[in-house]
């Protein structure tokens, strides 16, 4: 048994490790093991790598409208194999700076596979050989997810990936069908068809991003319809068959039963907790699905004197988002130390995906707060009405905010259209401290600028949108 850690964090993706800063820098001892990369999945295999791509793809695609910006590209050869080399170099960078915030607070980076043996002991075996008990007084499991995969289809990399294969895919696939129609598959079709591939999109529920609000799922479908992506909606995958260059995905629909050839097939139906394997019902960690149960402070049932657990992240099956992640891990850290935290709204949380046009939103849908019945006044400005979005060639989209009718509290905002994902904060932080469509109304908001439409749709609540 080696010396006493004040919390032992598992996992270091955007959850442990902020969980571990910012336990260092309340004063605590913090242990943290990682089995694989510091980062997790979002800074190696998610979110990092696939902005870098969705980067390249933006640029693409503006090259591509050379005669609308008046310029002649000759010769013009996109290098996808250089496209993904550079988004390795992107996470391999962020990889190291997380490195040296580790060392920079102290925090000891134990490389391993972690079992919880008590609540106070935390076996590892480690990648270097060997095994270490490590005695700690609190355990933060923050070991994230896995992607989900469809039950008797048989995942080899190589033809059915899912997405940590398919993002280090370095040649571009002729033709894919990707399953599942939220935000990893809607940004893997907008990335390859930007390239030139052949994309179907299969989606089993009735349409396109089926989280998001209905106005915003139809923007976005007849922006990839007008790119030739073919969407098959209120559609299931029966079974995947690999041949000698490529799968036959069999599907069913309110049309029949038809059979899809392409080259590769990526299965994008969501996460599921990765808490297997952890020792965690061994020492009555309460589980639901497969998720670990938490309170508002992220601890679990098992606290007692000699340790107590806490999890943050996919792993408590709350939103699988990375700054959730991260919220929840300063949460935890922060009740271990005992100082004032913070109650999460996992309602309020912002969501984006970075397809184009992008979509961000947060909060209530128009129809989620009227089956609640709220009594809802809707404001909506296009981008088409936007100066900014109109000089920058990229219209699509509207900003629209659902409001509750007598006290004017912001229920949510929905957003698709030109960088709308840097936009969404402004209606995150109104809602947060309780402001009101008037209020952003009366802000005033620099001209020429895409935040203008959050400004004409906080008018258009009431009526009075000055541009439309």
């Amino acid at each position: 048994m080696e010396q006493t850690y004040d919390v032992t964090i598992i996992g270091a993706g955007p959850g442990g490790y902020v969980a571990a800063i910012r336990a260092a820098q309340l004063g605590l001892k913090v242990a943290l093991v990682e089995k694989e990369r510091l980062g997790g999945v979002c800074l190696n295999w998610g979110c990092i790598p696939t902005k870098s791509l969705l980067r390249n793809a933006e640029v693409i695609s503006l090259l591509g409208r050379g005669k609308e910006f008046g310029f002649t590209v000759a010769g013009f050869e996109a290098d996808f194999s250089a496209a993904v080399d550079r988004s390795r170099k992107v996470s391999g960078r962020l990889v190291k700076g997380v490195g040296a915030l580790m060392r920079k607070n102290e925090v000891e980076v134990i490389e391993g596979s972690a079992v919880l043996k008590s609540p106070g002991v935390v076996e590892v075996t480690l990648n270097a050989g060997g095994a270490r008990a490590v005695e700690t007084r609190n355990i933060v499991v923050a070991t994230g997810g896995r992607a989900r995969t469809i039950p008797g289809i048989e995942m080899d990399g190589e033809r059915v990936l899912i997405y940590r294969e398919a993002i280090v895919l370095r040649d571009l696939p002729a033709s894919a069908v990707i399953v599942g129609a939220g935000p990893i598959g809607m940004e893997f079709a907008h990335i390859w068809a930007t390239y030139g591939a052949e994309v179907t999109v299969v989606e089993m529920l009735p349409r396109v991003l089926p989280l998001e609000d209905e106005e915003v799922s139809k923007e976005v479908a007849r922006a990839f319809k007008r790119r030739k992506v073919r969407l098959l909606t209120s559609t299931r995958v029966q079974g995947i068959e690999t041949t000698g260059n490529g799968v036959r995905v069999s599907v069913t629909n309110a049309e029949g039963e038809q059979v899809l050839e392409a080259e590769r097939a990526l299965i994008a139906i969501g996460v599921q907790p990765h808490s297997q394997g952890l020792g965690l019902e061994e020492i009555g960690v309460q589980m639901e699905r497969g998720n670990i149960v938490v309170n508002d402070e992220m601890r679990t049932n098992v606290a007692c004197t000699s340790g107590s657990v806490y999890a943050i992240g996919d792993v408590t099956g709350k939103l699988p988002l990375a700054h959730v992640a991260s919220a929840q891990g300063i949460v935890a850290a922060e009740t271990i130390a005992g100082v004032e935290t913070v109650k999460l709204d996992y309602e309020a949380m912002p969501r984006c995906t970075y397809c184009h046009p992008q979509v961000a939103s947060f909060g209530l849908t128009e129809g989620q707060a009227v089956e609640r019945g709220y009594e809802v006044r809707v404001g909506k400005f296009p981008f088409r009405a936007n100066g900014k979005a109109l000089g920058l060639g990229d219209y699509d989209g509207f900003v629209k905010i659902v409001a509750e009718e007598s006290s004017g509290e912001i229920l949510g905002g929905h957003l698709v259209g030109p960088e709308v994902t840097e936009l969404l904060p402004e209606l995150v932080l109104a809602h947060q401290w309780e402001l009101t469509p008037e209020e952003i109304a009366r802000t005033v908001h620099a001209h020429p600028t895409l935040s203008e439409a959050l400004m004409e749709a906080a008018h258009g609540v009431f009526g009075k949108a000055i541009h439309v």
